[in-house]
């Protein structure tokens, strides 16, 4: 008996000591409801998984482009392609994914079908009709070719930059119920802010950029969000989704940072021989952000070729 109380009193001790080392690591103290959103920018509509937060600029007869983000930064991350497509005249939208920003963090698989059926509900609820012009950045270039590989009938064209394409390897540790997301939450999430530079080529040029990312990470459900996103990715049939858009003629312009160091160029060759019909843009003194790192440079090739699939 004096050997169970012991066990018993170890386990308790563990126990409590997990559950504080938690709460001392996880950055979310907060709700994200309407009273935090009440100074937000940008608009938010209600759909059936909840509130998304988007933004939409450019004449309302313009020709419709969308932006969807990577893993964790929010919409911000296309500040200078949104500017540049609303100053070109097109109805321009991009918005926070499920979990990211401004949006809502609902309990839910964040999988292929999940960021489908957001997308698609917000263009119904913006009665956009017709088709798009879709634009994926990292991750946000498994949602969009995920979207494009299932809604062909609404794509023009597709526009990946430095796109997620290939299922990650998962660790036991990491897959295993209760204990991954708590590992995630305890050792991923607080550094997220802090390792967002990592992304640049020159981060010097960038200051700020992790105090603008800090404040969706104070909101619950952040860092769920992000560890079911990444255990959908590791089950995805990446060469399925190419193989769909492939026989669907979709046009599809590739965009690749040379010097990315999130998102190796080389990838590149792996969507290169699933589509070989697509464009491919290599940009030099970049990484894994082109569209901010050579803006100038990243704008003139996507509106020339936006201009040429009329």
């Amino acid at each position: 008996m004096k050997t169970l109380r012991w066990i018993l009193l170890a386990v308790l001790l563990a126990g409590a000591g997990a559950t504080g080392y938690y709460y001392h690591k996880n950055p979310e103290h907060l709700t994200l409801d309407a009273a935090a959103r009440q100074q937000a920018p940008g608009t938010f509509v209600t759909l059936s998984d909840g509130v998304t937060h988007y933004e939409m600029a450019g004449p309302a007869d313009g020709r419709v482009a969308v932006l969807v983000h990577g893993f964790s930064v929010p919409s911000y991350i296309w500040d200078p392609t949104f500017a540049a497509l609303r100053d070109a005249g097109y109805r321009v939208i991009r918005y926070d994914l499920f979990g990211r920003g401004l949006s809502d963090r609902p309990d839910a698989a964040y999988d292929g079908a999940f960021y489908d059926r957001q997308l698609d509900e917000l263009l119904k609820a913006l009665k956009v009709d017709g088709k798009i012009d879709l634009f994926g950045l990292s991750f946000g270039g498994y949602v969009t070719a995920h979207y494009a590989s299932t809604h062909p009938d609404r794509i023009r064209t597709l526009n990946l930059v430095d796109p997620s394409n290939s299922a990650p390897q998962i660790g036991w540790q990491m897959a295993t119920p209760l204990l991954g997301p708590y590992l995630f939450q305890t050792g991923a999430v607080p550094g997220m802010a802090d390792n967002q530079s990592s992304d640049f080529l020159h981060p010097e040029q960038f200051p700020g950029w992790a105090d603008r990312y800090r404040p969706q990470m104070q909101y619950h459900g952040f860092g769920r969000a992000l560890y079911r996103s990444r255990l959908a990715l590791s089950r995805e049939d990446f060469d399925g989704i190419y193989a769909s858009i492939a026989r669907a003629g979709t046009p599809v312009h590739l965009v690749w940072g040379k010097q990315d160091p999130t998102l190796a160029v080389t990838q590149s060759a792996h969507i290169r021989k699933a589509i070989p019909t697509l464009e491919y843009r290599e940009i030099d003194q970049a990484g894994h952000l082109p569209q901010m790192e050579q803006t100038a440079l990243f704008n003139h090739d996507m509106l020339t070729y936006l201009a040429a699939h009329p």
